[in-house]
């Protein structure tokens, strides 16, 4: 005999699964060390276009106009950062200060080269903070530099920061190559950074960035230094780091960029730095808007959520350039909510949310989708039908057994494409008229 015992209503865990919101995290224990709040920071016009992205001076102030109607007053996306080395460059950056002096939700900052020249170009340009690379790993400061050290490396970057705070500047020092880093470099350097901004008060106090460069970093506490996220977060924050001055970088070498956020955050560092579907170097950085779907279920963002129905239109802008997200591409893919299979086709016209993850129509604004193939069988018709003209079809259905023979005799004669919606709609208009 089973010890299952039958019940009189199913258990959905509506506390994890809300009807009307994305997955919740239900804690059996809340994160001692879980920032108050946490939030996300840009870099399409910097690690987007350096990774590949061919943007005219138009498509860069689109994308941040994109990422200001995304963000709205959630405080979801705070900053984004531009090159300032092309003219083009500085004219999107130029139209981003002017929108944010009009009142837009996200800050435009700057990035540079750890050096005076760049510092002094930056002063001039109306922004309130920049980012300053400061590479961290001895794979960096012995061969970057002639001769190569990582003294020298620190006196160039520290120069450059002191150049930055004397233009009235914010610092971010971008730490990159964080997790293949000495920790006899990278603390010491942290601390000396925080010692030479302490006469420039709070406006000066520096931010960090630490940089998983190649997706290297590792999101558990027991991985012995630099590789663990957490730990790295725990020891910099130790160091007297706000955590709202702490920014995690990944990238998604080896498949972790979204685990290794989350591990941050829970670790306390207060921001993620990375880019709305996931543009960027090789893999790409951490796509964002998966980011912030994990951080709504964390209980950010009550008040206010992000509009994730926006980004439908920047992946339109991206198909427009070439750069257009993959096909299987979370959230934002053209066949992410896409069944071809009967049986998910037969729940979908049962109870839906028996297959997908989330009210994905209401949320992102994406229609669950089906594309007919030899095994989506009657139900998958009868799904295709329904979401396209709102009429449902019995199985019995004599036009629709008629219409599935028909379609079934194309794929027994050798066919190995889809059935699309766009190619029976004509013939399921007259089957409806019969």
């Amino acid at each position: 005999m089973t010890r299952i015992e039958d019940v009189p209503l199913p258990q959905l865990f509506p506390e994890a699964y809300p009807a009307e919101r994305f997955p919740q995290f239900v804690w059996t224990q809340r994160p001692a060390t879980l920032p108050a709040q946490a939030w996300t920071t840009e870099t399409t016009h910097r690690d987007g276009q350096q990774g590949g992205l061919p943007l005219t001076v138009m498509q860069g102030v689109q994308i941040y106009d994109l990422m200001c109607a995304f963000t709205g007053d959630s405080g979801a996306i705070r900053q984004a950062e531009f090159f300032v080395y092309r003219a083009s460059d500085r004219q999107m950056l130029e139209a981003a200060l002017e929108r944010f002096r009009g009142g837009t939700p996200v800050e435009p900052t700057t990035w540079i080269r750890a050096s005076r020249k760049d510092a002094v170009l930056v002063g001039s340009l109306g922004v309130r903070e920049t980012g300053m690379l400061a590479s961290a790993s001895d794979y960096h400061t012995f061969y970057k530099f002639t001769p190569g050290g990582r003294s020298q490396a620190a006196r160039t970057y520290l120069e450059a920061v002191e150049a930055v705070l004397d233009a009235g500047l914010r610092p971010r020092l971008h730490l990159e190559d964080a997790t293949r880093a000495p920790r006899e470099f990278l603390l010491p350097f942290v601390e000396t950074v925080l010692e030479l901004a302490a006469p420039y008060g709070e406006a000066g106090r520096p931010k960090f960035r630490l940089c998983d460069t190649m997706g290297l970093g590792l999101p558990y506490d027991s991985v012995a230094w630099p590789r663990s996220v957490p730990g790295m977060v725990r020891e910099v924050l130790a160091l007297g780091v706000y955590s709202e001055h702490l920014e995690f970088h990944p990238h998604n070498d080896t498949h972790l960029v979204v685990a290794n956020c989350l591990a941050a955050v829970m670790a306390g560092c207060g921001a993620i730095n990375g880019t709305l579907l996931g543009k960027g170097e090789r893999t790409g950085n951490a796509p964002l808007e998966g980011v912030l779907l994990q951080l709504l279920g964390m209980g950010y963002f009550v008040d206010q959520t992000p509009d994730f129905t926006q980004l439908n239109t920047l992946a339109e802008l991206y198909e427009g350039l070439g750069q257009g997200v993959p096909a299987k591409y979370p959230l934002y893919g053209k066949d992410a909510h896409r069944t071809r299979a009967g049986i998910h086709a037969d729940g979908l016209n049962k109870f839906w949310p028996m297959y997908a993850p989330f009210d994905v129509p209401r949320l992102l604004g994406r229609p669950l989708e089906l594309s007919l193939t030899k095994d989506s069988g009657l139900a998958g018709l009868i799904f295709l039908i329904k979401g396209h003209t709102q009429v449902e079809l019995h199985k019995d259905d004599s036009r629709l057994q008629e219409l599935h023979a028909q379609l079934n005799t194309e794929f027994e004669a050798g066919r190995q494409t889809a059935v699309e919606w766009e190619e029976i709609a004509g013939r399921v208009q007259e089957l409806l008229e019969l």
